[in-house]
């Protein structure tokens, strides 16, 4: 990412253009029509699953991407860009931005948290590097490692934080992580509509990042179906 990106997003939205292998939109060509779509509707950056889906993307939209891989290993519960991996192999996409978990949770392979961020920053000392956190114990550490931003991805996704979402209390979760690090905090997960994005925003979150509720089309279907099934 160059150096002016973290000004291009401030105070504004990200949307995360991703479907899974078990999904219906799974595909490079549908992903990089939906960050057209987001380019077209005002988004000032895309983050993207997969070096496939990075390339198309940056093929069609002009916008920084923050990019990922999602890959399981054996033993270990960290699956976003777990390792050098899959950092080399996003790297030939040359994306803005690389995103990697962040949490406590052992890694897969040899390198720790520390000793990866270390080794990412000696291979590549331009790239600038997003920490997905759950608590804000993690938000610390991500800061303490020289992340370029933190990012509340994973809040309510680790038995940790098991059970809760962002918009809880008024979305306390993100104030504290707010009120903790100095760098710049994304506000990402579970933010289900405009309002709830303007309102991180406003409470200081750099930039906000929206995904299913702008691009997983059975998560929005469903969101009617059970509004009309509920009584009234």
């Amino acid at each position: 990412m160059k150096p002016s990106m973290l000004s291009q997003i401030q105070g504004k939205l990200i949307v995360s253009c991703q479907a899974l292998e078990n999904e219906p939109l799974h595909s490079p060509f549908i992903m990089s029509r939906m960050a057209l779509a987001a380019l077209e509707g005002g988004a000032a950056a895309i983050r993207a699953n997969s070096l496939i889906d990075v390339q198309t993307i940056m093929e069609v939209v002009d916008l920084p991407v923050i990019a990922i891989i999602k890959r399981d290993y054996p033993g270990s519960d960290v699956y976003i860009t777990p390792t050098l991996k899959e950092v080399d192999e996003l790297m030939a996409a040359s994306p803005a931005m690389i995103a990697l978990d962040a949490t406590s949770h052992q890694r897969p392979g040899e390198l720790d948290l520390p000793a990866l961020v270390e080794a990412i920053r000696q291979r590549y000392p331009t790239l600038q590097l997003m920490a997905d956190i759950a608590t804000v114990d993690e938000a610390r550490q991500a800061a303490k490692l020289g992340f370029d931003c933190v990012g509340t991805t994973l809040h309510g996704y680790t038995p940790e934080s098991e059970g809760q979402i962002l918009a809880d209390n008024h979305c306390q979760f993100l104030r504290d992580v707010l009120a903790a690090v100095d760098v710049p905090v994304i506000a990402e997960g579970n933010v289900e509509t405009p309002e709830m994005a303007a309102n991180c925003l406003a409470l200081g979150a750099h930039a906000v990042v929206v995904g299913g509720a702008i691009t997983r089309p059975q998560q929005i279907t469903r969101r009617f179906v059970d509004a009309i099934a509920a009584p009234l």
